[in-house]
This record gives C-alpha cells, structure tokens and sequence, in this order.
C-alpha cells in the first residue's frame, strides 16, 4: 500500500499555505478577518441549505449501505487489529475530542436562554429545543460524514491494497494515477490544510479550557506562561506516543482516555438529578427520531434564518472540515470489519453515547437557578466547572474534565499526526517517525503562536479552515460514488450476474 514515489508537493504547499495564513494572522488580522468571514459567510448564508440536504443524504446513505446485500462486506481478508471496545475508544476519541466537554453543558444552556426568536427564552419549551438541537449537531450527521468517508478509504486500503489518500476515491474514475493529477494533489493539500487549522483550533481551545479549569477550581493563574507550559507538556506527550505507534501508544491512551471519560459521566449521573436525566435523555431521544427528517433540513424562515446559520450550518461546516483528519484515521483502525458493522460502530454507536453525555451535563446546567444558567454560559469555557461546582463531588469531576481534556487532545493529536503524516510522504502506510514528530510540532507550534500573538487568532484559524473545507462536501459526495462503484463490483447484482452468463 505504500507509495514508492516521494513527491512532496502536498507537503510543501499545505506547509506554505499555514505559514502565510500564521504570518497574516499576526501581520494582518483584520484583513485575515474579513477574507474569512466573508468566505465563510458566502459558504454558510449561500449555501446553507447544501450543508443540510448534504448531511441528511450522507445519514440515509450510511443506513442503506449497512443495511443493504453489500452490508456484508468485509474491508479486507485480515483479522481486525482491534478489540471492538478499543475501537470504539479510539474513534470515539479521535471523532469527538475536546468539543464534547466544552459543549457538552455549554450548548444546551446556550440554546435555553437564546433560542430561535419564535421561542421564549428560559422557558420549558426553550429547554426541549435546547437539547434537540443539542442531540442533532452532535448525533449522526458528525459520524455520518466520518463513516462515508472512512468507508471508502478503508475498502480503498484493505481490500483494494492502495495508498490511504484521499486523493485515492479518484481511483475508479482516474486509474492508478489519479494522485499525482492536480486533482488529487489538490484534495490532499485541501485535506493537509484541514486538518492542521482544525487540530491547532481544537489545541488552542482545548488550553484555553483547561487553564480556566485550573484557575477556577485551584487557582492556577491563567497567564501564558501557563499556557505555553501546557502546550510542551502536550507535545511532549504526543510525541512519545505516536512514536510508540499506533498498536501501543494511541490504542492505550484511547482505552484510558474513554475510562477517565466514563468516570466522570458515571458520577455526574449519579450525583446529578438521576432519575430527571434519564427522562431528558429518553424524552429527547424520542423527539430527536420523530422530528429529525423536519430537524435536519430546517434553515429557519426570516426571523429564525440567523440562528440557523450560527449554529446548526455552522456545526456542519466543521465537522465536514474535521472529515479528512477523523476519516483517514478511523479507515486506519477499521481493518477487517464489515461495512454493516462499521456503520453500527461508527455511525450508531458514537451518536448514543454523545446523546447521553449531553443528557447528563445538559440536564445538570438545566437544573440550576436561572442565575447560575446565566453565570455559566458567560464563559464556554468555565460552563462545565460552574455548573459542577453546584453538585457533590463537583471538584472531583472538574479534576476529571482537565483530565479528560487532556487525553482527549492526545489521542486526537495522535491521530493527526498519522493522517498529516500520510498526506505529506504521498500515502507511506506507517509515515517516518521524523515526519510525525515534526507535524506534531508545528500543530502545537501554531496553536501557541495564533493563541498568544493575535486576540482572535484562533477565531481566525478556525474561520479559515471551515471556509477552505467547503469543497469537502462534493469530496464526500464523491466518496460515496467511489464507495458505490467498488461494492458493485465486488458482489454484483443479480440481475448483473445473468446478463452476464447469458
């Protein structure tokens, strides 16, 4: 599977384009700014009625392959390299990462008080749409683009035997050589640039969250010379494990990350209103199947448009920007499933366990006095350690949130510097280790410099990269035509078989 040609051309040019973007940061931020937004704008206010159909056929899609003949599938002849608990921990990780614990209390009660105009804020109908919604952007529309994906790069891998690119879904269209055409190095340079600016946003918000989490709950200061030491410490750890490979260093930190995650959950469920959270959680998981055909084509009329597109466009946009970091890298891990078991794992399984998550810390933030809603989501990144803090054990489970933050960053970390590394040695299967070093370097590096240098920095990085990540929905799109093409060959129809014995 590895490719003998190295042509850097990907490397040289994603790299260029984050160096200028970094410079323009510091330089210029105002004029980064407004070429962003209005990107991002046009993208998300044009368009986004394309994200929402896109999404929803990604979803449909996913459930007929799995559910269809060619849900049989094997992606390869090999034995899979991975328990299906330490599968899921790893993907669950690397899928969801720091953006759950972050979002997990602040969202809902976010939505509670400002919800689209045709509700009252604060009222009993704002909390139903608070967690619907809540459900929706987090639930099968994120894994559903993941698994299209990943499903065809893992066919493309293990029962095709090419090079994980993503370039490579040319490859029923283009023959052999569709990566080295400027289509295929554009994609790959588009997925190399994706995925640099979403892993550095995630890093920067990720410590902006932990340093408050140890200023609020002991009194660290939150400076930068506490921030810079936390970016070391991370790197340093990352490093270490994405050299002791993927088999030792991602699938241990992976299973002890989901471990720290489950305790956290597990007491806050218990010490949180119990029997009120499993009423959310099924109340809402009642309302988010009956109502998701209407949900997730919803794009609001005049007075609603805005907060659609803040919102729920806004969360399609990046997580199709995260797809050509989390896909390649679940493709990876995924050898020797089935289509059908791949989609359960994927799609279904992951989707369940963020509903819970958002059931319990929704749930306990929707508890509290509407004083203490309204302290909380003054910072996203204090929601969660405020609304603890009301609860037993609320220092205990603000340790494990700082905890999990960490090992959540890591093992998304991991991952990408395996995907980067991939992108950037034209599809070597296991990238030299000074190349995952060295993209492990530059995220940390970047995050630091568009963290510390600019007052939106961040902001920036993030606008930049959804904007560049538009075109990955016709990517998907194709992917699904590639996926499509391969599955037909391989298990042909009936109707195919006798046309072609006649």
């Amino acid at each position: 599977m590895e490719c003998e040609h190295k042509d850097r051309t990907v490397f040289i040019v994603g790299l260029f384009i984050v160096a200028v973007i970094v410079v323009m940061g510091i330089a210029v931020p105002d004029t980064l700014q407004y070429i962003g937004n209005s990107l991002m704008s046009y993208a998300t206010g044009d368009f986004g009625w394309l994200y929402n159909v896109s999404t929803f056929i990604f979803v449909l899609f996913c459930l007929w392959i799995a559910f269809s003949r060619y849900g049989s599938i094997k992606l390869g002849d090999e034995a899979p390299d991975y328990s299906r608990v330490t599968w899921f921990a790893m993907l669950f990780s690397a899928g969801m990462g720091i953006g759950l614990v972050f979002w997990g209390v602040a969202e809902p009660l976010n939505h509670f008080l400002h919800p689209v105009t045709t509700i009252e804020g604060g009222s009993v109908e704002a909390a139903h749409f608070a967690m619907r919604k809540s459900f929706l952007h987090w639930g099968l529309q994120p894994w559903a683009g993941y698994s299209v994906l990943g499903m065809t790069l893992a066919y493309i891998q293990f029962s095709r035997k090419k090079a994980g690119l993503i370039s490579n879904l040319l490859l029923p269209f283009m023959g052999d050589k569709c990566s080295s055409t400027g289509w295929g190095k554009l994609i790959n340079i588009l997925a190399l640039f994706a995925t640099t600016g979403g892993i550095a946003t995630s890093l920067g918000l990720g410590i902006q969250q932990i340093n408050s989490g140890l200023s609020y709950v002991y009194g660290v200061p939150d400076t930068a010379t506490v921030k810079i030491a936390l970016v070391v410490l991370i790197t340093v750890i990352v490093i270490f494990s994405t050299l002791s490979g993927m088999k030792k260093g991602v699938k241990h930190l992976s299973n002890i990350n989901v471990v720290i995650a489950g305790t956290m959950l597990l007491l806050a469920f218990i010490v949180g209103p119990t029997v009120d959270i499993l009423n959310t959680f099924t109340n809402t998981m009642g309302q988010y199947v009956t109502q998701w055909f209407s949900d997730s084509l919803a794009i609001g009329d005049f007075s609603t448009e805005s907060w659609y597109s803040s919102w729920t466009i806004f969360y399609w946009a990046w997580w199709i920007a995260w797809t050509p970091f989390v896909a390649p890298f679940v493709a990876k891990i995924s050898k020797g499933r089935t289509i059908r078991e791949f989609v359960l794992g994927v799609l279904i399984a992951p989707s369940i366990a963020s509903f819970f998550w958002f059931s319990v810390f929704g749930k306990m933030g929707l508890s509290l006095d509407i004083s203490v809603i309204k302290e909380a989501v003054q910072s996203t990144s204090t929601a969660l350690f405020v609304v603890v803090g009301h609860y037993p054990l609320g220092k205990i489970i603000s340790t494990l949130t700082i905890l999990v933050l960490f090992t959540f960053f890591i093992t998304s970390a991991n991952g990408a510097t395996y995907v980067l590394g991939t992108l950037s040695t034209n599809g070597m299967a296991e990238p030299p280790a000074r190349m995952k070093v060295t993209w492990a370097i530059l995220q940390s590096a970047l995050a630091l410099v568009l963290l510390l240098g600019s007052a939106n920095g961040l902001d920036l990085l993030q606008t930049i990269s959804l904007a560049a990540a538009f075109p990955f929905i016709f990517v998907l799109f194709l992917s699904m035509a590639s996926l499509v093409r391969f599955v037909r060959e391989e298990k042909p129809s009936p109707k195919a078989n006798k046309l072609a014995q006649a």
